[in-house]
């Protein structure tokens, strides 16, 4: 039985069913459209495998010694960590392989990825494949984070140069974003821009099964999450956001919950409401996170639960990338809280 929740959305035709897997979902919203051709169920379907091979090696790292660094760095000069690269070889493979993918954008390349397997160009996908890897020896929830692009299909990318051109569009222009959580369970969320579903992976049968359907933000949250040691380096507005939810006026003061991996605390903040932030500060005055691959989806899948994004001065999803790795601030959750840390922003 899917799990029944609080605000239920479920997309016409849908209702009713039970034990939805992904395959049965994706393959009934893409018959819902009349524009429809396969060729995205096949993309997802790539993601799928993906998510399952790299969940695969998480839950053996310690037992396959796939724990620890790899011996070199990626484009961000971050360390990496060997299930940086097999997550990263697993994704790129699956999703060239599945010819419906012209254009890949990972966090641990430093090009765009031209795929020559490609037997349409009409999308392009951006990708965090192990976001919050510094976690893995903690055997703290980690994820992958996605977003697919919609591309001119009569404009063929043969070079990166082009590749990137081809995908650095705006948040709105997403078809499907998402992530996977490696955790106590597998789960994988995901929006095709009307409503966000949470599936879980059921191990008995390999399949992720519908267990949170039409997942809604609450106008605001008891809980807000930032890294406070940077908070030394942080400007007024973010500075002041914090001190009001430790220290309200009115009403009860907001917990602080910090794990450290985005696609952990954005999966709390989805269910429960509240506001995450990664700020720019002092020591990143461009911010940490990347857009294409990390604040983007997030935002799309925010404000598709009914939540809003915002760097404090513009909608996440308004922004038009200027390269392929290229960092925002992040305040997303709860409406209501976005509201307060960007009215902070405008009055200072």
């Amino acid at each position: 039985m899917a799990l029944e929740t609080k605000h239920s959305y479920m997309p016409t035709g849908l209702e009713g069913i039970d034990s939805l897997t992904l395959s049965r979902f994706v393959l009934q919203m893409q018959q819902m459209s009349a524009e429809a051709t396969g060729d995205l169920t096949i993309l997802m379907n790539a993601l799928q495998i993906s998510c399952k091979v790299v969940e695969t090696c998480v839950r053996r790292a310690g037992i396959a010694k796939l724990y620890g660094l790899a011996g070199s760095g990626n484009v961000q000069g971050e360390d990496q960590k060997k299930l940086d690269i097999i997550a990263n070889d697993a994704f790129k493979e699956n999703l060239e392989d599945c010819g419906r993918v012209s254009v890949m954008v990972s966090e641990e390349d430093d090009e765009a990825i031209v795929c020559s397997k490609a037997t349409t160009h009409k999308y392009a996908i951006a990708f965090d494949p192990l976001d919050g890897s510094s976690n893995i020896d903690a055997n703290v929830s980690i994820g992958t984070i996605f977003a697919i692009y919609r591309l001119d299909d009569s404009s063929v990318s043969k070079t990166p140069a082009e590749g990137a051109k081809a995908i650095m569009q705006t948040g709105r222009n997403i078809v499907v974003a998402g992530y996977a959580m490696y955790g106590s369970a597998t789960n994988l969320v995901l929006s095709f821009g009307e409503g966000v579903h949470g599936f879980t992976l059921d191990p008995s049968i390999g399949e992720f099964v519908l267990t949170h359907p039409g997942i809604q933000i609450p106008k605001t949250g008891k809980i807000y999450s930032v890294n406070e040691g940077n908070a030394a380096n942080w400007d007024k507005a973010t500075t002041k956001y914090v001190e009001n939810s430790k220290y309200p006026e009115v009403g009860k003061a907001k917990s602080l919950r910090y794990i450290g991996s985005m696609v952990a605390d954005v999966h709390r903040t989805l269910l429960y409401g509240g506001i995450f932030m990664y700020p720019a500060d002092a020591k990143s005055p461009t911010g940490k996170l990347r857009l294409l691959y990390e604040a983007a989806p997030m935002a799309y899948l925010m404000e598709a639960a009914g939540g809003k994004a915002t760097t404090g001065e513009i909608d996440i999803l308004d922004i038009v990338p200027d390269s392929i790795h290229q960092r925002v601030p992040v305040y997303m959750g709860s409406s209501e809280d976005i509201d307060a840390i960007v009215s902070l922003y405008q009055s200072q």
